[in-house]
């Protein structure tokens, strides 16, 4: 491959989220009186923007969504982003990719402000050249991420045949596609079934993902650490 920029979805792909999103979404649905729908269901939240898969569960309604939101952000805020972690490997991923001159950018779903911050709180801003999320909660282009990776294609001015999108569910392979962007689906995330099947590579570590990236001569040269295991949470 001949990449010149990486676009790496955020949740399940570049951080792990440790149970803090699902728990969340959890705490805030028992917290209005509603039924907790179980961890397949939850799980699958885990992509989209919420007021898009929120409205999937029974008894969220338009007079209790944004009541639920709220509930969920302020436990995320207070919790969830110090129980995030990055995924093993990918720090020196970054920086590898950084040292090769590789624009690096990230393309969540996300309110930009609150990609930012859990960036931040991860110490992940230097490591990356730009940020590109939802401007709010509206969910107004539904489940799709391509508007996300069109902006940003058009913010740096990068050429669609070599960048690649990396990502854990189909909405990252769905945008890709719609932008004519190579995709690669990492095992590691919230891929539900065989959705990763879409993606044109994918891969179950970090080391993998270099070697598509750098290259084997410049991925082997790479310290990473242990490799992660699949479906991590």
């Amino acid at each position: 491959m001949s990449v010149a920029s990486v676009l790496f979805d955020l949740d399940g792909t570049l951080v792990d989220p440790a149970g803090s999103i699902t728990s969340g979404i959890r705490h805030a649905l028992v917290a209005h009186g509603l039924t907790d729908p179980g961890e397949e269901k939850i799980e699958a939240l885990v992509g989209p923007p919420l007021q898009v898969g929120l409205r999937t569960l029974d008894g969220v309604t338009e007079q209790n969504i944004d009541s639920i939101i709220a509930a969920y952000r302020a436990r995320y805020a207070e919790v969830g982003m110090r129980q995030s972690k990055v995924y093993p490997g990918l720090r020196t991923l970054l920086g590898a990719l950084q040292a090769a001159g590789i624009h690096t950018a990230v393309t969540t779903a996300k309110p930009l402000p609150i990609a930012r911050e859990l960036i931040a709180a991860q110490d992940l801003d230097g490591s990356l050249d730009a940020v590109h999320g939802n401007t709010g909660e509206g969910g107004s282009h539904g489940s799709s991420k391509a508007h996300i990776v069109a902006a940003a294609l058009e913010h740096a001015g990068l050429d669609p045949a070599r960048s690649v999108v990396v990502g854990d569910r189909h909405y990252d392979l769905d945008a890709a596609r719609a932008n004519g962007v190579t995709s690669i689906g990492v095992r590691w995330g919230f891929a539900q079934g065989d959705e990763l099947d879409a993606a044109d590579y994918r891969v179950a570590t970090a080391a993998e993902l270099a070697q598509l990236l750098l290259g084997e001569r410049a991925a082997a040269e790479l310290n990473f650490e242990k490799p992660m295991q699949e479906g991590a949470q």
